[in-house]
């Protein structure tokens, strides 16, 4: 049987993604992507789809994060994550991700 080895990574990196009222891209697909991490700082909440597809706030999305909450993609997801915003405003998806 084959032994459990938990994903290990070296390198990060950090981008921020402008909060938006249209389903945007929030982390590109990357088969190298070990982990990531996403953290919304805008007042509205952020709707969040990993199946590829453009996200909606109603009935498209995987995880809705409120101000200042923050998401663990799971664990071997390498796939596009898009988002949405419930309203247009002034801040951002905060994402780091992990290679």
């Amino acid at each position: 049987m084959a032994e459990y080895m938990p994903a290990r990574s070296g390198l990060s990196a950090h981008s921020s993604v402008a909060s938006a009222a249209t389903s945007t891209t929030i982390l590109a697909a990357n088969p190298q992507r070990k982990g990531a991490t996403i953290f919304n700082t805008d007042a509205n909440a952020l709707c969040l789809d990993l199946t590829g597809g453009s996200a909606t706030i109603t009935t498209r999305f995987h995880a809705r994060l409120t101000q200042n909450q923050y998401y663990e993609v799971p664990v071997g997801y390498t796939g596009l994550i898009t988002g949405i915003w419930e309203a247009d405003g002034a801040g951002a998806a905060n994402v780091c991700e992990f290679t």
